[in-house]
């Protein structure tokens, strides 16, 4: 039986001081937690309705997950999403990886400076599983990998994406490679010649990217504009900005 003190716990993941006291995070939505299901990631609980479980129940069972059957109304008054009514997941977080990696030449890593917003974020972290992005170096001031709108966002991404947070200045002062930025002035992205590998810094919603970090970035690029508009939202720009990078490698 679903209880009020599970349901309860479930609400509370909602909460960044929650999630990082238990160590646990929600994923919600049949998309997402199927590619949990699929993925390396531990479920401790699934919160499920029959539909689901019998047409998932091989790789349900596959996984031994501890599930609770419930009716769709139960899984609606606990998601956060506006439309739920199928399965949501309480799953174990991962120890957030260490910077100790090396960059290979032709490799392409996204930098994010204080990117305050969920949606963004999970947008970003979805985007760049599309290009073949495997890693994201975070500001610490970037928004919680683990809050349910970034994981929501991901549409399971997050399972194939390293987020590492980290001191973004002290990281970019100590690599040997291209750092490229997103700025309203700069060289034409479309003209640019982009290099087989490096780092793309896009910036904060509001502020763009911190003084601190402009100082670091090798090359400005700037993505032109044909209207009136003044700015791109950052996930649009992320992705506009990969999709000139890769097919200036093709």
């Amino acid at each position: 039986m679903f209880t009020k003190s599970q349901a309860n716990i479930i609400k509370s993941l909602a909460d960044k001081k929650n999630r990082q006291k238990t160590g646990l995070f929600l994923v919600e939505g049949e998309k997402s937690v199927v590619e949990t299901l699929q993925s390396n990631f531990e479920i401790k609980t699934l919160i499920t309705t029959k539909s689901f479980y019998s047409k998932y129940q091989k790789i349900i069972n596959t996984k031994n997950v501890n599930c609770e059957l419930v009716e769709a109304g139960e899984i609606e008054k606990v998601s956060s999403l506006d439309s739920n009514d199928s399965v949501l997941a309480v799953v174990k977080q991962k120890d957030m990886p260490v910077l100790d990696f090396k960059i290979t030449g032709d490799e392409i890593i996204l930098a994010l400076d204080n990117v305050r917003d969920p949606g963004n974020l999970g947008t970003i972290i979805r985007i760049a599983d599309w290009y073949g992005i495997k890693k994201i170096i975070a500001s610490i001031g970037t928004v919680d990998l683990y809050n349910p709108k970034v994981i929501s966002a991901t549409k399971g991404s997050f399972t194939r994406v390293q987020v590492f947070y980290a001191d973004l200045k002290s990281f970019l002062s100590n690599v040997n490679t291209p750092i490229l930025g997103a700025f309203m002035t700069g060289e034409n992205a479309h003209n640019f010649k982009f290099p087989n590998g490096g780092i793309l810094v896009m910036g904060n919603e509001s502020n763009g990217i911190d003084k601190e970090i402009e100082s670091l970035v090798t090359n400005k690029i700037n993505i032109p504009a044909y209207g009136k508009t003044e700015s791109l939202n950052v996930s649009i720009a992320t992705a506009v900005l990969l999709d000139n990078w890769k097919r200036s490698k093709n």
